[in-house]
């Protein structure tokens, strides 16, 4: 029996008739006293959060939730939602867009930024590590954008890391990697993956749970765009209007 039980042992969840823990906190005593971000961070870190670190950790959160329609994980939820299918399915077509592409900006980010620090605190100068680094890429995960000039998200996710940073709470080794490429990369700026990158990296997330974390994030706004246009009443809505269609660069017409 023991092997049995111990199939799929976790650290993380206790279940017994009449209990439920979480991370070893009877649920109903986190009911109504943890936020949702404190919960995040307990279930992946295995203790609860210091207020900082909640509040570092809900901000890039806050920060990454949408992107407007022409996302391309909204645009699919919102397909998929005027298609029958239930809320469930239509945001899961939207997570499931969520790749090396469109998504997995935030953790290559943060393995550029844990590559950097590593080699800077090996004794190479900072400047130089960086500019060995950047040449390794066509564009560099977590600069620039293809929207925004300057990413609104950026600034106010910097200043809270630089707080932190003042305040003795995190090292800030992340940040100033990250502020070095930017220098370099002038002026290409810093857009919301980097700066989550920062975040999240200072907050000691390993690069894989940059992108989880991304996913949690951008499902909220993938889920009230499904909302939206399940409601609206639309049937079967494809890319682009129906009056339109796509351009044909195949073949002229010919007879079998």
């Amino acid at each position: 029996m023991s092997d049995v039980t111990a199939w799929w042992a976790s650290e993380i969840t206790r279940i017994a008739p009449g209990e439920i823990a979480l991370r070893g906190y009877p649920v109903e005593q986190l009911i109504g006293r943890v936020g949702f971000g404190e919960m995040i961070w307990l279930m992946l870190r295995g203790e609860r959060p210091a207020p900082w670190q909640a509040a570092l950790l809900e901000a890039a959160l806050v920060s990454g939730v949408d992107h407007g329609p022409q996302a391309p994980s909204i645009a699919a939820a919102r397909m998929a939602a005027t298609c029958g299918v239930g809320l469930n399915s239509a945001v899961a077509t939207g997570v499931n867009l969520l790749g090396d592409v469109h998504g997995g900006a935030g953790q290559q980010c943060m393995e550029v930024l844990a590559d950097i620090r590593a080699r800077a605190a090996d004794g190479q100068p900072l400047a130089e590590v960086v500019s060995e680094v950047r040449s390794r890429f066509r564009y560099v995960p977590g600069f620039g954008h293809r929207f925004h000039p300057r990413d609104p998200r950026r600034d106010p996710l910097l200043s809270l890391v630089e707080r932190a940073v003042a305040d003795g709470l995190v090292a800030g080794d992340h940040l100033g990697a990250a502020l070095e490429l930017e220098a370099q990369l002038a002026p290409v700026p810093m857009n919301v993956d980097g700066a989550t990158a920062v975040v999240y990296a200072e907050l000691g997330f390993e690069p894989p749970l940059g992108r989880g974390l991304f996913v949690l994030s951008r499902s909220v706004g993938i889920l009230a765009h499904a909302w939206e246009e399940q409601r609206s009443g639309a049937r079967i809505k494809g890319p682009i209007p129906r009056d339109l269609l796509a351009d044909y660069t195949g073949p002229a017409p010919r007879d079998l």
